[in-house]
């Protein structure tokens, strides 16, 4: 979940607390949102990144994969960014509707 996905979800939370809205109207604003991401991130999002990094660890369970890199190298355009440790987690993507 990004920054902006766990302020949405503490705003909710709140106007459930308050009385404002339902639960149900929560979970709606909340798919909502993530289809809309999804859709946004699909469709405008046109940058690449490269990257080089020690496999630590794989593992997929489920259609979910995770890795574990150790000293990896992401470069962008115009950039680039290190880390000691990156740990990514992937899943099939899935459209909207599909079961």
């Amino acid at each position: 979940m990004n920054s902006i996905g766990l302020a949405l979800i503490d705003s909710l939370d709140e106007l459930i607390q308050s009385g404002h809205i339902n639960p149900q109207l929560a979970m709606r604003v909340l798919a909502q949102f993530d289809t809309s991401i999804a859709e946004a991130l699909s469709t405008r999002v046109r940058n690449r990144a490269n990257f080089r990094a020690h496999l630590d660890n794989y593992r997929s369970l489920d259609d979910v994969w995770t890795f574990v890199l150790s000293n990896p190298t992401f470069r962008f355009e115009h950039d680039h960014v290190t880390a000691d440790k990156v740990k990514i987690v992937a899943c099939k993507a899935r459209i909207p509707g599909e079961v």
